[in-house]
């Protein structure tokens, strides 16, 4: 949480306790207390209001489920791309048209198996691309 590790903490604490002193450190680890308290509170009420209000409904929720560190955006996209839809219509397959390829084209001359072009020779030039 927000970069700080066990290490920092108790830097932090011993830091505290020397700027606080013995006199004023208890006092305020009572208010630490009880504003930990407090949240704690507020995140059970928030759940049983959530519990009150959504009904047997909020019983059935896979919380597990819907736990942000399970989701892999790869997996996600992954089954994204792959699902298909079963209430889509069969789209026709498209025609392509064929012609006959030239002989010039770049495709044929490198599939030939043509040596590589001299420093005079212009680049091959496909007529067919677009």
């Amino acid at each position: 949480m927000f970069g700080l590790t066990f290490e920092k903490l108790l830097i932090v604490g011993v830091i505290a306790v020397f700027l606080l002193g013995p006199e004023r450190l208890p006092h305020y680890a009572a208010q630490l207390g009880r504003l930990v308290r407090s949240l704690r509170d507020m995140a059970n009420g928030a759940k049983d209001r959530m519990r009150n209000e959504m009904g047997s409904d909020f019983d059935d929720v896979d919380w597990k489920k819907l736990d942000p560190r399970q989701y892999d955006p790869r997996r996600i996209i992954r089954e994204a791309l792959t699902d298909v839809d079963p209430f889509a219509e069969e789209a026709p397959t498209p025609t392509v048209a064929r012609t006959s390829a030239g002989e010039n084209s770049a495709y044929l001359q490198q599939k030939r198996g043509r040596e590589p072009l001299g420093p005079e020779q212009p680049a091959p030039f496909d007529s067919e691309a677009t």
